[in-house]
């Protein structure tokens, strides 16, 4: 996928940083949605959610949502960071943001797949983890 960008801990404590564990459960739901809302605002297209929590020890959530060019599909995953960033929220690692064809973002229990529209029809992740659950609106 390219280029690695990714978020080396200081010494300091994400707690002490007023910063989410983000391998909490119960938080995994409330990043889901608030990832959701910032790809929407972005113009994010085709938006799925798959809970893989019983397929898999990846994660718990997958988000796929596509983007009619590279530079949106930038501006759809610097919406996400900055909107669950400012919800406490750190993002582990984020690859492929150079070419902006993939990119991948993650937040330990979710994950979330940016990706140009093209990429994303070639990739299929939707059929790859057809067994995990399509979540609908009830997140």
């Amino acid at each position: 996928m390219g280029e690695v960008k990714m978020k080396v801990p200081d010494s300091t404590s994400a707690a002490a940083q007023g910063k989410r564990d983000v391998e909490n459960l119960a938080d995994a739901p409330e990043m889901v949605r608030l990832a959701r809302e910032a790809l929407e605002d972005k113009k994010g297209q085709n938006i799925k959610i798959i809970d893989i929590s019983k397929v898999s020890v990846l994660a718990d959530y997958f988000i796929i949502a596509d983007g009619s060019n590279p530079n949106q599909v930038q501006a759809m995953v610097d919406n996400v960071e900055e909107v669950l960033g400012k919800a406490g929220y750190e993002c582990r690692q984020i690859e492929g943001y150079g070419t902006a064809n993939w990119i991948l973002m993650d937040y330990g229990d979710m994950i979330v797949h940016a990706f140009c529209r093209e990429d994303r029809l070639f990739y299929d992740l939707e059929r790859i983890w057809r067994d995990g659950k399509l979540v609908e609106a009830e997140i």
